[in-house]
């Protein structure tokens, strides 16, 4: 009992600090030499928040009054970065950036909070503008399971390393035609935060063929049960995992304990094995 009661007090101080990293981490980890994402967007929330302190008040709502030059303000000064979290630029202004010559070797885009939805998916599909994508945030921006197809079957997105779909509708049918497309193969970081995904879409990840460089997975606030997260520690393609959000599941502390248990002893057994032909699992630090 005290063995138990012990355990149980440590997943909850793992939870918590889960918890507290997750949420003062920027939009995506890293982007291109030169660019970071964070740094620019607390530039610009400094200005557009006039002084008055972090709460923010009287900042704008609703899109900028002159997108072109909000999109140009945002730029990184070699335009392989822009930063426009929270501009609320909608399917108009990323129809502008389609058409920016100076936008045409960006590889980061930060878009949080866009209001883009399936139609902002694809115009960014479309546009020869964007062809050299290797960082993309999305987070919070309306797109369905049909904006998704389409990401996952644009060529502009085949060099992704780094892509944040937090807060979007996607649930296991988003999920499932997302992990199913080869643009995936780069992918380092994946977040899936907040986006109904059901055992069925953690299936779909643990299966997927195109996720075999992923280290990062973040499924923080889902309905994933022990099911599915006993499908991803098993899995037999995510063997580059080194780090997994699960926070917020519906997965219960004694169940995940016990399961994280028996991955770590296989992990162990893994480790003293000398097979030349022994198998990777996630997490195991292969």
């Amino acid at each position: 009992n005290k063995e138990r009661s012990t355990m149980k007090q440590f997943l909850k101080i793992l939870i918590l600090i889960a918890v507290i990293i997750f949420f003062t981490q920027s939009a995506f980890g890293y982007g291109p030499k030169g660019y970071e994402p964070s740094k620019h967007q607390k530039n610009h929330e400094g200005k557009s928040r006039g002084g008055k302190g972090h709460h923010g008040y009287g900042r704008p709502k609703g899109p900028p009054a002159d997108i072109p030059a909000h999109i140009k303000e945002r730029m990184s000064p070699d335009g392989k970065g822009i930063n426009l979290n929270g501009s609320q630029i909608g399917v108009k202004g990323i129809s502008i950036m389609a058409e920016t010559p100076a936008l045409k070797n960006v590889v980061s885009m930060a878009l949080k909070s866009n209001k883009l939805g399936d139609e902002g998916i694809r115009i960014i599909t479309q546009s020869s503008t964007f062809k050299h994508l290797e960082f993309l945030s999305l987070w919070d921006n309306e797109i369905s399971p049909a904006g998704i197809k389409m990401l996952a079957r644009g060529a502009n997105f085949n060099s992704l390393k780094e892509l944040n779909l937090m807060q979007n509708n996607l649930g296991d049918e988003g999920i499932v035609l997302l992990v199913d497309s080869s643009n995936l193969f780069h992918l380092t970081s994946l977040d899936l935060s907040a986006n109904k995904i059901g055992d069925k879409g953690a299936i779909a990840i643990a299966t997927s063929p195109y996720l075999s460089n992923l280290k990062k997975l973040d499924l923080f606030n889902n309905q994933i049960t022990l099911k599915g997260l006993e499908a991803i520690l098993k899995s037999k393609t995510l063997v580059s995992l080194k780090n997994i959000d699960f926070v917020k599941n519906n997965i219960d502390d004694e169940s995940a304990a016990k399961l994280w248990e028996s991955h770590m002893n296989s992990c162990r057994a893994l480790k003293k094995s000398d097979h030349p032909n022994k198998k990777k699992l996630p997490l195991c630090g292969n």
